[in-house]
């Protein structure tokens, strides 16, 4: 199975020239610089040439290499800013970030998206890049955005690809490529924005009598539970979709399970493998941002106290829902197993899993045999090996043959 694959691929004795992308621009920020910090600490330096580049809330892709410590805490940006307008031939300026992205010397610090295309992603030009970890959680960094940016620089990234990254990250429509499968879900109803001005007598009473109360409101593309709050009466309804309206014009309501939080991690492409599952207690009434990241008082349990026939349906459906979306590298399903029948219900997949010191990814992989800095290995090799077998079509390359032809011909 794929997922078994051994350490990276060898490069004639070279390190593997691997970008962590951090950052983004969305509210799931800060949580992916504590993700990328994890990540780069536990990569193994003997492995890998390392090219760290952070994305700023604004928009601006940074070039950083300083000290490690400082990309967590958001001291990282202005360290890289000093250092690239003290470069010569720098501007701050992004409309002129395509031709001043690369100092004298030929290094990337910083630049637009468009520059960090042509300019291989922060490498030298005899050193390009040979990888891409993009660190980055909710949409622009989750959603197939960054994804399509590496796929039309040709470069291998981690993770799932555009289709599986949008698809996963848009909840209503995962929900329709679940249900289609068959796996069992919560029911659900779909709100926009501009529904939400006067609600209470067509959609709150259809959430109501299709739903009842208590149930939950989500944006349909956000993360780490922003924007998620739990709807105990209808009067906390219209409060709850205006507060999940901030981070997306799509609304996801859906009903109450009463049930165990337990999550699966997924490694491979092709053939996948489940980590053992383990459970969540969160400290608060449900698993919510504050709850993830805030108070340490939330429980995990690796792995579930589950019996072996629900912990290997949960790990089957895991399989199955990864599968079903079409994705490749890692993921991270979440399910609820209800109290007194134990059904096992999908709550979402998540396509690129929060990777900080106490994120439930890492620590489901670490007790199922695979520690962080291997774990990391087999993802990078999955990533390179998903790049050989797909990463170029018959188009492009003709044009690479054409191309070298040309150059043959005038030589």
């Amino acid at each position: 199975m794929d997922g078994n694959m051994g350490g990276i691929t060898e490069k004639s004795g070279e390190k593997t020239v691997l970008a962590v992308v951090f950052g983004g621009q969305s509210s799931e920020h800060e949580i992916s610089r504590v993700s990328a910090q994890s990540v780069l600490e536990n990569l193994d330096k003997t492995k890998y040439e390392i090219r760290m580049i952070g994305i700023t809330k604004q928009g601006e892709w940074l070039r950083y290499d300083g000290d490690l410590a400082l990309i967590g805490s958001g001291e990282w940006e202005a360290i890289a800013r000093k250092r690239r307008q003290g470069l010569p031939g720098c501007r701050t300026d992004e409309r002129h970030s395509l031709s001043n992205g690369l100092s004298a010397t030929g290094s990337f610090y910083g630049s637009s998206c468009l520059s960090l295309l042509s300019n291989g992603l922060g490498g030298e030009p005899e050193s390009p890049v040979d990888v891409v970890f993009p660190v980055l959680h909710g949409p622009n960094g989750e959603d197939g955005s960054v994804q399509g940016v590496f796929q039309l620089a040709g470069v291998p990234y981690v993770g799932c690809g555009i289709l599986a990254s949008a698809a996963g990250m848009d909840k209503t429509f995962s929900k329709i490529v679940f249900q289609h499968a068959g796996i069992p879900q919560a029911r659900h109803i779909t709100v926009f924005r501009s529904e939400i001005d006067g609600m209470g007598s067509v959609v709150g009473g259809r959430i109501a009598e299709e739903l009842g109360f208590p149930c939950f409101v989500k944006p349909a593309n956000a993360g780490s539970s922003v924007g998620v709050s739990k709807v105990k009466s209808p009067a906390d309804l219209e409060p709850a979709l205006r507060e999940a309206s901030k981070y997306d014009s799509k609304i996801l309501v859906e009903e109450f399970i009463h049930g165990r939080e337990v999550e699966c991690a997924i490694l491979g492409n092709e053939e996948p493998i489940a980590s053992v599952v383990g459970e969540v207690i969160p400290c608060n009434e449900f698993y919510d941002y504050a709850a993830k990241y805030l108070d340490d008082r939330s429980e995990t349990r690796i792995p579930a106290d589950l019996r072996p026939e629900i912990a290997e349906a949960v790990q089957n459906m895991a399989i199955k829902a990864f599968k079903a979306l079409g994705g490749s590298g890692l993921s991270r399903v979440d399910f609820f197993v209800e109290h007194g029948t134990n059904r096992v219900v999908l709550n979402e997949i998540n396509t690129l899993p929060g990777f900080t010191s106490i994120s439930m990814y890492a620590k489901l992989w670490a007790a199922s045999g695979i520690p962080y800095p291997e774990l990391v290995d087999r993802l990078v090799e999955l990533a390179l090996r998903r790049h050989g077998e797909t990463g170029f079509s018959i188009e492009r390359s003709a044009s690479c043959t054409d191309s070298r032809l040309g150059k043959e011909a005038t030589d």
